[in-house]
């Protein structure tokens, strides 16, 4: 029997405690980025750093690009999965342990401890899916649920920060340090995910992961990657600017209001079957897509003391903004791929997300941020409300593009298991 063979095989069967397991993971797997993520702003404006936010979340982007599709090349051919998530896990635990001491050192010195992390972590986010999809019988139905966990963790983290007064202090790194120990320990007590092309002789395609590019041949997956790429722009605004405008507009708690995000993310992630079965695949990415545009809006109007409670709709609507776009977009390219690429699949996604999106979304926004808001105080609202009107339009015209441009059918007996 070959590897693929068996692959295919194992993964059709689900184990009774599968599902904690990896809801444990993803929990740990979110807990450590929610831990200092968001208010990583906040704390380089403690710091006299605001000038470098934008570069500071353009390191992810980058290393987004450069390591987990190589890493999802590997775990299709070489490792097991959930061994390459504990040691990844592991060595970025070590640096930011070190991180907090970087704020007093030059800021170069701290984008590129930074950027050394974000090495570690980025590939880690296609890993726990790749680990996920392996080991559920049915990912339309059980991975919301897995996924919600990390939803769970990011908000826990969010709450802990806040609640304890962490939001501008470096002890977040340490925190997030902590956890990535036991998320790394612990990976390598997970279901194993073998490599699907484990012994078999590579070849120059395999180099440059040509299997994983070839799914672009598939005019709906081209399409969705161009949009995909092209939403995760306005969509770098929100993670490297939400938290300094919510600093900015007037509340002090801004991990805790930060956290409603996650919240509504959990509410929708469990209700993503229910979606899933009566929208489809198009209608919950365009919805997620739309979703964007409003949030900005509620952004650019929150500013005025009589519509302040426009600031916590826009932040509620993470749950629509993330789930219908992203969870359903790695179900999605998990149902597109062939069972010997995923693992590079889900990397191609980070890759142009995360990675090529995100990053020209961090400079764009850095760049318009340093333009733009330039006041401090209340005078600077006005100027907060002119900033969210670019992502909020952009995101608007890159919603329209998908709905006239994006054509994806399910195989007859795909549709007929999900009960539509």
């Amino acid at each position: 029997m070959s590897s693929q063979t068996v692959v295919q095989s194992a993964s059709k069967i689900q184990h009774k405690w599968v599902v904690p397991r990896l809801a444990l993971m993803m929990f740990l797997q979110f807990f450590v980025w929610g831990a200092w993520y968001v208010t990583l702003g906040v704390v380089m404006g403690k710091y006299g750093l605001s000038a470098i936010i934008g570069d500071a979340y353009s390191i992810g982007p980058i290393a987004s690009i450069l390591s987990p599709f190589f890493l999802g090349m590997v775990v299709d051919r070489f490792f097991a999965s959930q061994k390459v998530l504990g040691i990844m896990h592991l060595v970025g635990a070590v640096l930011l342990w070190i991180l907090p001491g970087m704020f007093t050192a030059n800021s170069g010195a701290l984008l590129w401890m930074i950027f050394g992390y974000m090495l570690c972590y980025m590939p880690t986010i296609a890993l726990s899916n790749n680990v996920a999809f392996f080991s559920l019988k049915s990912s339309e139905k059980s991975f919301p649920i897995v996924r919600a966990f990390g939803t769970i963790g990011w908000i826990v983290a969010g709450l802990i920060v806040g609640t304890t007064g962490l939001s501008d202090s470096t002890s977040i790194f340490t925190l997030a340090a902590v956890a990535s120990v036991v998320l790394g320990i612990y990976s390598f007590t997970l279901p194993n995910t073998p490599a699907p092309e484990k012994g078999k002789p590579m070849a120059i395609r395999d180099l440059f992961c040509a299997d994983a590019f070839a799914l672009l041949k598939q005019r709906h997956f081209l399409i969705f990657i161009i949009c995909a790429t092209l939403i995760s722009i306005p969509l770098a605004a929100y993670y490297a600017y939400a938290a300094p405008y919510v600093a900015a507009v007037g509340f002090e708690n801004v991990g805790g209001v930060m956290a409603l995000g996650q919240m509504s993310e959990l509410l929708f992630m469990l209700l993503i079957p229910f979606f899933f079965r009566h929208l489809g695949i198009k209608y919950m990415l365009l919805i997620g897509m739309l979703a964007w545009f409003l949030r900005y809006v509620m952004f650019a109007f929150g500013i005025n003391e009589e519509l302040r409670w426009m600031v916590y709709i826009g932040i509620l609507l993470h749950g629509i903004c993330y789930d219908f776009f992203f969870v359903i977009g790695f179900i999605y390219t998990d149902k597109v791929a062939d069972s010997r690429v995923k693992g590079q699949a889900q990397s191609l996604l980070v890759l142009f997300t995360y990675g090529i999106g995100m990053l020209v979304g961090s400079q764009i926004s850095g760049a318009l941020f340093n333009r733009m808001v330039t006041a401090q105080g209340e005078a600077a609202l006005p100027q907060w409300q002119s900033f969210w009107w670019y992502p909020a339009i952009a995101a608007l015209l890159i919603a329209t593009l998908f709905f006239f441009t994006f054509n994806y059918r399910e195989l007859p007996e795909e549709a007929k298991k999900n009960g539509r």
